[in-house]
């Protein structure tokens, strides 16, 4: 038997005609948008229409950016606080001390800082994921609020964000030299931030590091500590010049925090997400739920992404962000008495990617929507919008009423007499002092830098005030300076500015 004739004939196969040199490469054709950075794009955008217009600089703000602004004298810097949000505003506040320039850099910044820390996963997790991800965490008031204030949370949830993005990239590929810088120089910028909060984010990564299977990498280790104390650095070193040590400093950091110790703050946080921007004491009424259903789903959200990077082989981009945001938060939600919805910022920047991954998996779980999750899905998200929404509403109206009160306690002062260089001490001092351009002198609570004397031998030199509220009397040192009242509008109801005698 001929073998070959049982074999059948090849076809023709028909193929196009080749196409003309012309010298021009082909076309690669459309590429894809890059969905994040336009999600990250928006985030400013919605800063600058609803956030910057009119809006003030609060308390920690003032303190923060009087250390190196223009004109402005340097409010007291208390032990808990860190430098690194002053140093990031320090090229704008070097020029111009005016709230408006300072909230559209910031602005700017921050979607800019929100775009990088999602970029370090790009490698890791799909597009979708990031944008999605990247829209759950720019959407929320918190974010949104916080994004162009002068403030070290948001920019510590950024460091956190990278860190954890870095730390996996460092193990699944050894030889990624980005990954290697980046790792600790995202944890030197949480440190830089924030110092306490940066022990915290490096605590998972070395112990999933050293004894965690899949994830084992024990030189990662020092890279992390050399980052925690590259960050630090300046901390530390102020301890020790204006605190008598790290210790001293930790402590008195305790102390204006309540004491550090067992606290159940829980209750607090989700009372806090009605738009409160500090909580304490929190023994305020839950008057609007809606505004925390959110905050319940979440865990649940997060779980599902956990299942869902599970299928696609990838649980660790999933497991450790989760673990990293759980151990940001234990000294937020179980060690201080108080809550500010700021602290949990890096928790919500980590889980919002597993979040996303979750609803990914709900709504399209073989990479196609079905169309009554998807559905459900999309009203849940344009409700959870509306009220976020309607929150930073209120928060922004209640800052621009604060601005206009300040504005306006500051042009009293400046009418009877008190204009830089000038210094003001007691109620609202130190907030007050950036807006009217003088230094503030506290003498007692968290911000108490002088004394009694010193301040009537400031007076010598330069007008003094005290800021007293409404139904106290004046301290006794401060009985015989003469009294003036401030706008009988706003929080400044009620309230006397007394005066200091001028001269010896």
């Amino acid at each position: 038997m001929d073998e070959s004739r049982s074999l059948p004939e090849p076809r023709a196969v028909r193929t196009a005609p080749a196409p003309a040199r012309t010298g021009r490469r082909p076309s690669p054709g459309p590429r894809p948008l890059p969905w994040p950075a336009l999600t990250a794009a928006a985030f400013t955008l919605l800063q600058l229409a609803l956030v910057v217009p009119g809006t003030g600089l609060g308390w920690d703000e003032t303190v923060y950016a009087s250390q190196l602004a223009r004109d402005v004298p340097a409010a007291f810097f208390s032990a808990p606080r860190a430098r690194g949000i002053t140093y990031l505003i320090a090229p704008v506040t070097a020029l111009t001390p005016a709230p408006a320039a300072l909230r559209i850099a910031l602005a700017v910044l921050s979607g800019a800082g929100l775009w990088a820390a999602l970029r370090v996963w790009r490698h890791l997790l799909p597009t979708r994921v990031l944008a999605l991800g990247c829209a759950l965490f720019a959407t929320l008031w918190i974010t949104l609020y916080y994004g162009p204030q002068a403030m070290p949370n948001l920019w510590s949830a950024y460091a956190a964000l990278a860190a954890t993005g870095y730390f996996l990239r460092a193990v699944q590929d050894r030889a990624d030299r980005r990954a290697l810088v980046g790792l600790p120089l995202a944890v030197a910028a949480a440190a830089l931030m924030r110092p306490p909060d940066a022990v915290w984010l490096v605590l998972v990564p070395t112990v999933a590091a050293l004894a965690v299977p899949g994830l084992r990498r024990p030189a990662l280790v020092p890279l992390m500590a050399g980052g925690l104390l590259l960050g630090a650095a300046d901390w530390i070193v102020e301890a020790h010049t204006r605190f008598g040590g790290l210790l001293a400093r930790l402590h008195r950091a305790g102390e204006i925090q309540g004491g550090i110790g067992w606290h159940l703050a829980v209750g607090d946080q989700i009372r806090s997400l009605d738009g409160r921007g500090l909580c304490r004491p929190c023994d305020v009424p839950w008057t609007h739920p809606a505004t925390a259903v959110w905050w319940f789903l979440l865990p649940l959200l997060t779980a599902a992404g956990i299942l869902a990077a599970r299928r696609a082989r990838r649980p660790a981009t999933a497991v450790l962000p989760a673990a990293v945001a759980a151990a940001t938060a234990v000294p937020y939600l179980f060690l201080i008495d108080y809550a500010a919805p700021r602290f949990l910022l890096p928790a919500y920047a980590l889980l919002s990617l597993p979040a996303a991954d979750g609803l990914w998996r709900t709504a399209a779980p073989a990479g196609r929507f079905r169309p009554r999750p998807t559905a459900l899905l999309a009203a849940a998200l344009a409700a959870h919008l509306v009220i976020q929404c309607a929150v930073l509403t209120g928060n922004t109206a209640r800052n621009r009423h604060m601005r206009r009160d300040f504005t306006a306690a500051a042009t009293a002062l400046h009418r009877i007499g008190v204009r830089p260089p000038c210094t003001l001490s007691g109620d609202h001092a130190v907030q007050l002092a950036y807006y009217t351009g003088c230094a503030s002198r506290q003498t007692a609570g968290p911000d108490a830098g002088t004394t009694p004397e010193q301040l009537r031998a400031e007076a010598a030199h330069r007008p003094v005030a005290l800021l007293v509220p409404p139904a106290t009397a004046p301290p006794p040192f401060a009985r015989g300076w003469r009294p003036a009242p401030l706008p009988d509008a706003g929080r400044f109801r009620g309230y006397r500015a007394y005066l200091a005698p001028v001269g010896p």
